[in-house]
């Protein structure tokens, strides 16, 4: 059997795309300056422009501007191929995204060696190597235009007409495309200049982008450009009017969100009104039993009672009988308290009015106050007798009501 193959490398567009989702996800100082809502687009765009051209590497460098700001922005790095007199070249290319992008177009620049030159008056590339009158980035549409047919127009474009060539020692000749390093030629080849850059030896073909390739640069038609206008102004319309709704919608839900936790606050309260409500019924039930025991109690007694009040010729005195000792006891204890009681208050009217001396009055109330406060002290133990007494009768009649 044979050994297991070694992995493919990863492609252009693998690494662009694992490069641009670590670069678009960072957050705070580091997070590169662009709109949150359209790094998605950026992505794809870097991602497609590496996969079709894989000379092209998307980086993170910083970009100083005209007006001496600085600012850390992606951009893609290397070659384009172009086609020109049967062969194709490489021209060494970097293409900046702004701030703005993709909103805005991006910033092409052509980066030419030492030993190379821009070709002076060149219709899309000025001196300082900026492609700034090409007709596809005057004609950048937000959201249709991207990088890929931005370099495929280019390629076509550059391929008619160069914008490089190589510097000579002699009188220069006509411009030549260059851009891929390679080795001089050799001495029985004759050639009119020192070509620093020579046809890739794998031809690279492009097809011509759809908006160059039935005209010459650059006239377009108004109708045309009126069309793309209206376009790009209803797509950024309909963006802000998807902000807008998206911004009314998070604070709707954050009012539902607020009303949710409100109504689950009330539920627990609710829930604990409902909970304090049975414990009360509970309770309220066991004092309803205890009443109805003692309902019970004095309707025995009546009914008991009733049946012994049939004759008429009962005295008062007996009319009311103790039902047991403890009762005898404390009725004698209730009567001698009460007696001493108007003992004392005759006394006091007696010696208001003179007829006992105030030292007998004295010893008297004293002897009296001695005596009521035993008989007190006795009803109070005879009370507590007879409560529990009581406890233990209704608890031997509580399983005849349970059941």
């Amino acid at each position: 059997m044979a050994p297991p193959s070694p992995p493919p490398p990863a492609t252009g567009a693998q690494y662009a795309h694992q490069f641009l989702n670590t670069a678009l996800s960072q957050r705070g100082p580091s997070a590169l300056p662009y709109a949150e809502d359209v790094k998605w687009l950026i992505r794809n765009h870097l991602v497609a422009l590496a996969d079709a051209f894989p000379s092209l590497h998307p980086k993170a460098a910083l970009f100083t501007h005209n007006d001496g700001r600085a600012a850390h922005l992606l951009q893609a790095d290397g070659t384009i191929p172009i086609h020109h007199g049967g062969a194709t070249y490489n021209l060494p290319a970097v293409i900046w995204l702004p701030e703005p992008y993709p909103r805005s177009p991006p910033l092409f620049f052509l980066s030419p060696t030492r030993d190379m030159l821009i070709k002076p008056h060149h219709p899309l590339v000025d001196r300082s190597g900026l492609v700034a009158n090409a007709p596809y980035l005057r004609s950048w549409v937000f959201p249709s235009s991207n990088l890929l047919d931005l370099v495929r127009s280019l390629s076509h474009l550059f391929g008619l007409d160069p914008p490089l060539f190589t510097r000579s020692v002699a009188n220069p000749p006509a411009p030549a495309p260059a851009p891929v390093p390679t080795p001089p030629p050799a001495a029985s080849s004759p050639a009119p200049r020192q070509e620093l850059y020579s046809p890739a030896p794998r031809p690279y073909r492009f097809p011509a982008s759809p908006q160059l390739a039935a005209r010459p640069p650059p006239t377009e038609d108004p109708a045309e450009v009126f069309r793309r206008n209206a376009i790009s102004k209803l797509v950024d319309t309909a963006y802000a009017d998807a902000a807008a709704l998206r911004t009314a919608r998070e604070a709707e839900v954050d009012t539902l969100f607020a009303v949710q936790a409100e109504l689950r606050a009330r539920g627990d309260m609710v829930g604990d009104g409902v909970r304090r409500i049975a414990e009360e019924k509970e309770a309220l039930e066991r004092r309803l039993q205890d009443v109805m025991m003692a309902t019970d109690v004095t309707e025995a007694w009546v009914a008991q009672n009733r049946k012994g009040s049939a004759a008429h010729d009962t005295d008062a005195d007996g009319a009311i009988q103790p039902a047991d000792a403890l009762s005898r006891q404390m009725l004698d204890c209730t009567a001698t308290d009460l007696a001493l009681e108007d003992t004392i208050y005759a006394l006091d009217k007696a010696v208001q009015d003179g007829s006992v001396p105030f030292d007998g009055y004295l010893r008297s109330v004293r002897a009296l106050a001695r005596e009521q406060f035993f008989q007190r002290v006795l009803c109070t133990k005879v009370n507590n007798a007879q409560q529990q007494a009581h406890v233990a009768r209704m608890a031997a009649r509580a399983p005849q009501y349970a059941s």
